[in-house]
């Protein structure tokens, strides 16, 4: 692994984790011995390898345990990483899907400054480095992604309002790498989620131009004591306005 910097580290980190996931997703039939394998041998490789290569950083994993992610010293750090080593269990155990990632960020004093999502199954890498060129939107009907299970029903209302489609997608970070590869326009969630579901996503889209707020339009914070972050709007930039005015309609 060759490293240059924060942006590479992130880069290569998520993509050789995601290649690890795709080497043990082969021949499994058990889906839930499968979720637990590849979350824990991702998060294992993630952890040694930054304690290996930034070991004066500290690390937040969804994979952690309670006392490692109420450990006082990550809160006063000047650096930490924010991992979600296989975001999208379901759709990873699920044969054929492709919409799971690996997600690697980095926060400095109060920034996300680097990051990367790996989308293995897809064969690609999104990245702070090199960002991807949003697309731009043509003026007409826009496409919003959900969650394939559980879209919250004010999204659903809100589509109707502003005139968008619902597109199921599987994990957060496979939700706002479509806004930025242009499957869809915008991402739009409410109803529980934590810092790793989109620190790293959120660190390619800033990268990229793109919108990223909270749903009220407040500015998403990371590395807080308490990591629940439950709700995010990601949208191409021209876009942001009439999704946030339209938000503000239905929750008057």
């Amino acid at each position: 692994m060759t490293i240059r910097d924060d942006h590479a580290l992130a880069t290569d980190l998520a993509t050789e984790a995601g290649e690890r996931l795709l080497e043990i997703r082969e021949g499994f039939d058990d889906p839930a011995a499968l979720r637990a394998k590849g979350d824990r041998a991702a998060h294992v490789f993630l952890m040694e390898a930054l304690a290996r290569l930034r070991p004066s950083d500290s690390v937040l994993s969804e994979e952690a345990t309670r006392e490692e992610r109420l450990d006082p010293r990550r809160l006063s750090a000047s650096r930490v990483w924010i991992v979600d080593p296989l975001d999208g269990t379901r759709e990873y155990a699920e044969e054929g899907r492709t919409d799971w990632a690996v997600h690697v960020a980095l926060w400095e004093q109060g920034s996300l400054t680097a990051g990367a999502v790996a989308l293995p199954a897809q064969g690609r890498t999104l990245n702070t480095a090199a960002p991807p060129k949003l697309p731009v939107h043509d003026g007409g009907r826009f496409r919003i992604a959900v969650s394939r299970s559980r879209p919250p029903e004010f999204v659903q209302r809100l589509a109707y309002l502003v005139g968008a489609d619902l597109v199921p997608i599987g994990s957060a970070g496979a939700k706002i790498s479509a806004v930025l590869t242009g499957e869809v326009e915008a991402y739009v969630h409410a109803g529980g989620q934590y810092e790793w579901d989109s620190a790293a996503p959120v660190a390619v889209a800033q990268a990229a131009g793109a919108h990223t707020s909270r749903i009220d339009g407040a500015t998403l914070s990371y590395n807080q004591a308490d990591p629940s972050l439950p709700d995010i709007l990601v949208s191409l930039p021209d876009l942001a306005p009439t999704l946030l005015a339209g938000i503000r309609d239905l929750h008057r």
